[in-house]
């Protein structure tokens, strides 16, 4: 398992409500993270600088590591984060349930009650839980990023590896923005439903 796929098994606890598009950017800035720590890339200031070519188990990682910018210059982590994670949410849900990571969940009484992923009872929803009771730094402040925990979003302590504190940030920063967007449409909308309402 990565950060990433535990980052997504956390949220879909019931208890939380996070936004697909913040979700999405967040596990990109996971997916980031761990391509450091194995070593195929290097984050420079705020370009990500590609290692050796890598083929990491996982599918959806080595699809990560396979989308690399390997021309300079090379790309920056906040447009990666806005390029890796469009739909990336759902491209994970979509990987978990056909992995048997993910089960439907009805959740009305009847039948045809609204259907909702949960994370099977798996080895790896244990070790996302682990990493969870354990206040695991990176999956704690990522989570923490799009408002699963206790509101720690600006507390997060700092983090031994400057790439880890180079890409939090990036995630916070691409997360304020996707808010403003989120606002300005609202405004947009709401102006242009007064317009067809009329005086």
């Amino acid at each position: 398992m990565t950060t990433a796929k535990d980052l997504f098994i956390i949220a879909m606890n019931p208890e939380h409500s996070v936004g697909q598009g913040d979700l999405s950017l967040a596990l990109a800035g996971a997916e980031l993270i761990d391509l450091a720590g194995a070593g195929a890339v290097v984050v420079e200031g705020d370009r990500i600088v590609p290692g050796e070519p890598a083929a990491p188990d996982d599918r959806l990682m080595r699809a990560a590591a396979g989308g690399l910018v390997r021309e300079t210059p090379y790309e920056r982590v906040e447009d990666w984060l806005w390029r890796r994670g469009e739909d990336l949410a759902a491209t994970y849900q979509a990987a978990l349930e056909e992995d048997g990571e993910l089960t439907q969940k009805r959740t009305g009484r009847l039948s045809f009650g609204s259907d909702r992923v949960q994370p099977a009872d798996t080895p790896a929803r244990s070790r996302a839980a682990g990493r969870w009771k354990e206040n695991e730094p990176v999956l704690t402040a990522l989570a923490s990023a799009v408002g699963i925990g206790d509101g720690q979003a600006d507390e997060e302590p700092g983090f031994d590896d400057e790439t880890v504190t180079i890409v939090v940030a990036a995630v916070h920063d691409s997360l304020m923005e996707l808010e403003a967007v989120r606002q300005r449409r609202s405004i947009e909308n709401a102006a242009f439903a007064n317009v067809w309402r009329g005086p």
